[in-house]
C-alpha cells in the first residue's frame, strides 16, 4: 500500500516514517520541502537542543505521548550511540516568583514538586537546599537524556532507507499534492500523513490557524555543563528562559532561551543573545569555570520556530478532497520528547484506516 509522509523530513514525520516502514505492506514516500542537513526558519528540528523534559500536563493525551516516548529513547542511549542520544542528570529549579509568567505556564508540570514523570525517569529526587540558588524555593533531580539532532535526524533518515523508505523533495502547496500522479513509485498513494509542524497554518486543505510560532533563540558553545539545567523563569522578560544541555557525542551545549510567542522573526536578536549567555553562566558557573560570558566559545548562534497548536498537538485521522490523511502535527517544544508516542497513535491510526495492523 503506498503511504505519503508529507513532513518537514522533521522529527515527528521521520519517526512515523521510521515505525510506518517496519510493516513491509507499506510501501512509504517521504515527501518534504527540508530535509536533515538544511537550516531555515520554517523548519524547527534542527535548531532543537533536544532533550527529555516533559511539559505536558497530567492526565492528557500530551502526556501519554511522552510517557510512550521515554522508553524508545531510554533504549537507544542505552544501545544505540550511533544515533546521538546520551544520558544526563537533569536540574530542575524553580522560583516561586515566576508563577503566572510565560516561561512559567510552559514549564508548569516540568517545574512542579510532584510531576507526573518522576516514577518514570531514573533516579529522581529533591535536590537538598543548601545547594539552592538565591530565590529558588526547591529543585528536582533525575536522568534524562539529551539528542545530538545534527546526528539523530540523519540516523531516522538511515533507518527509514534500510526499510526502503524513498526521499523526495517536494515543494505542496495542497496537501492532496501528495497523492499526486508522480509522487510514490507505484503511481498511487492510499493515505497521507500529515506532519509539515509549522507550515500547517498556510499548507492548503488544512490551514490550521491555531498553529502559531513560539520563537526559540539559542547559543551554542563548546564548553561543557556537565549536565541538563532548567529554571522556571528569569528576571529579563515573561517570555525569556534559562535553559542549559550538553549533546552527545561532541554536538557542544545548548544555552537558551526564549518562547517568544507569536513572532515569526527568524534573525538573531544580539541583546537576548547576551542575557541568554549571562543567564547560562549564572546558573551553571562550571561552563566557564566561575568565569564571564567572554570565557564562552561559541560555535554559532540560532533561532527556531516552535510549531505550537492551540489546544495541543493534533494527531487524528480526516479526509481532504478524497484522500485519507492523518495529522500529527503542532507539538511546539515537545517534538522529541513526544515523537514516539505521537508516531505510535499516527501509525495505529494509519492501521485502521488501511485495514491493516503495523509490526510496531
Amino acid at each position: 500500500m503506498g503511504v505519503a509522509d508529507s513532513p518537514r523530513a522533521g522529527v515527528a514525520g521521520l519517526t512515523t516514517a521510521f515505525l510506518l516502514s517496519k510493516n513491509t505492506r507499506y510501501s512509504i514516500v517521504v515527501v518534504a520541502k527540508h530535509m536533515p542537513g538544511d537550516y531555515d526558519i520554517e523548519y524547527a528540528s534542527p535548531w532543537a537542543g533536544a532533550n527529555y523534559m516533559p511539559v505536558s500536563l497530567r492526565g492528557t493525551a500530551a502526556a501519554d505521548w511522552d510517557r510512550n516516548t521515554w522508553g524508545p529513547l531510554q533504549h537507544l542511549a542505552q544501545h544505540h550511540p550511533e544515533a546521538g542520544v546520551h544520558f544526563q542528570e537533569c536540574e530542575i529549579h524553580s522560583r516561586s516568583k515566576d508563577a503566572g509568567s510565560t516561561t512559567a505556564d510552559w514549564f508548569a508540570e516540568l517545574v512542579s514538586p510532584n510531576p507526573w514523570f518522576k516514577d518514570l525517569v531514573p533516579n529522581f529526587r529533591p535536590l537538598p537546599k543548601e545547594q539552592l540558588g538565591p530565590d529558588v524555593d526547591f529543585a528536582n533531580v533525575f536522568t534524562s537524556v539529551c539528542i545530538n539532532t545534527a546526528i539523530y535526524l540523519p540516523w531516522l533518515v538511515s533507518r527509514c532507507l534500510e526499510n526502503g523508505v524513498v526521499f523526495k523533495r517536494v515543494v505542496l502547496d495542497h496537501i492532496a499534492g501528495a497523492a499526486a500522479p508522480g509522487i510514490h513509485p507505484a503511481s498511487r498513494v492510499d493515505l497521507v500523513v500529515n506532519c509539515t509542524g509549522l507550515m500547517a497554518s498556510t499548507l492548503g486543505g488544512v490551514e490550521d490557524k491555531t498553529v502559531v510560532p513560539a520563537r526559540g533563540q539559542i547559543v551554542l558553545v563548546r564548553n561543557e555543563a556537565g549536565k541538563m539545567m532548567d529554571i522556571s523563569g528569569t528576571d529579563d522578560g515573561d517570555e525569556e528562559a534559562c535553559y542549559i544541555m550538553t549533546r552527545a557525542a561532541g554536538g557542544g551545549t545548548i544555552l537558551g532561551g526564549s518562547y517568544q510567542k507569536g513572532n515569526w522573526e527568524s534573525q538573531v536578536d544580539p541583546n537576548l543573545a547576551v542575557r541568554i549567555m549571562k543567564r547560562a553562566v549564572e546558573l551553571c558557573p562550571q561552563l566557564t569555570d566561575g568565569r564571564g560570558i567572554e570565557h564562552l566559545d561559541v560555535v554559532r548562534h540560532g533561532v527556531g520556530l516552535r510549531p505550537v497548536r492551540e489546544g495541543g498537538a493534533r494527531v487524528e485521522a480526516d479526509r481532504i478532497e478524497g484522500v485519507p490523511v492523518v495529522h500529527n502535527y503542532g507539538h511546539g517544544g515537545a517534538g522529541y520528547q513526544s515523537s514516539y508516542g505521537c508516531a505510535q497513535h499516527a501509525a495505529r491510526l494509519v492501521d485502521e484506516a488501511l485495514g491493516t495492523r503495523a509490526k510496531l
